[in-house]
């Protein structure tokens, strides 16, 4: 899972720098970008994304180096992890209760403007359901958005109900795709076709690769060396996340027209997007990096201490 990670957040690094109509070619030199998104995924503990880090993280989520992630823990470490990540400049947003809030997104993602008449101003509060829009006076920039949106859709099985809003989700412009597999397997989910999930699996062992003296890196074992596989969606496991990146403010805004227009509409919905922040929940702060120089992985002296993974994946059940 924590491999389905990097997957997920590598392909919002490529929609970030490269575009989404990108396509990796062996052997062809790559734009700059392409080498530096490469390097935040080396297994080094100095590498911002790499399995180090992610392993490390995940302690303050409650997990033990060694112990498996589900899909939830995984997104609340991407979250935390991209605060130090000042080049990609993500905003990161899980939604919590399977509910996405579109103020808060917005609060997160729009740079104020500096001048002496707005500073200090919030976004104008009446947004309409519509068009959920900050207008460009206040959102005078937008920082691009990873958006993850953790689900549990079934108990022991996936609900068949959730299956045709759930493949709706690929089809979207914005679609990252889902994190979740079958027990004792996870797998990045990459599209569907009829009833079966296309998927790539990180179960693969491959050499150590590190910078070269050019400052390149050996991106072969970075691709797929073997086909995409299938499986039927029915043999999903219900907790998935799926994710979605809005490198503008107009992608998220058509992101929530199209969640109002094809998962909304159903009457059983497998999450909801509101406009307004509920009243019952906490206070939301936008996160910010803490005021320290270390995100925590230099403290693992060894990697032997990452070396006993158990291969038994333990999905979450997500608390309400």
């Amino acid at each position: 899972m924590l491999r389905c990670g990097q997957m997920m957040l590598a392909q919002a690094l490529i929609c970030r720098h490269l575009g989404r109509d990108w396509n990796w070619e062996k052997q062809k030199e790559q734009p700059k970008e392409y080498q530096q998104i490469l390097q935040c995924f080396l297994d080094r503990k100095d590498c911002c994304y790499s399995i180090h880090q992610m392993a490390q993280m995940g302690v303050g989520e409650g997990k033990s180096i060694g112990e498996w992630f589900g899909p939830n823990t995984v997104a609340q470490v991407l979250k935390k992890l991209a605060l130090f990540d000042e080049w990609n400049s993500l905003a990161v947003y899980v939604s919590m209760d399977n509910t996405v809030v579109i103020e808060d997104i917005k609060k997160m993602c729009c740079v104020l403007p500096l001048s002496t008449d707005t500073a200090g101003e919030s976004p104008p509060d009446s947004l309409t359901p519509n068009k959920s829009k900050v207008t460009s006076a206040y959102c005078s920039a937008w920082k691009p958005l990873l958006l993850i949106v953790p689900l549990r859709l079934g108990i022991n099985q996936i609900n068949p109900v959730y299956v045709d809003a759930f493949k709706e989700c690929f089809k979207m412009p914005q679609s990252l795709g889902a994190l979740g597999g079958k027990p004792n397997n996870a797998y990045y989910f990459i599209g569907f076709l009829g009833d079966e999930l296309i998927f790539l699996d990180p179960h693969t062992t491959q050499t150590f690769v590190d910078t070269e003296e050019n400052g390149m890196v050996d991106d072969q074992t970075f691709h797929c060396l073997q086909s995409p596989q299938r499986m039927n969606i029915l043999n999903l496991d219900p907790s998935v996340a799926l994710g979605f990146f809005c490198k503008e403010e107009k992608d998220f805004d058509n992101w929530c027209s199209i969640v109002q227009k094809e998962i909304l509409k159903e009457n059983l919905r497998m999450f909801e997007l509101v406009q307004k922040h509920p009243s019952h929940w906490p206070p939301f702060v936008p996160p910010a990096k803490p005021e320290v120089t270390t995100t925590g992985a230099e403290f693992i002296d060894t990697t032997e201490q990452l070396e006993e993974f158990d291969l038994e994946e333990d999905f979450e059940i997500l608390s309400v």
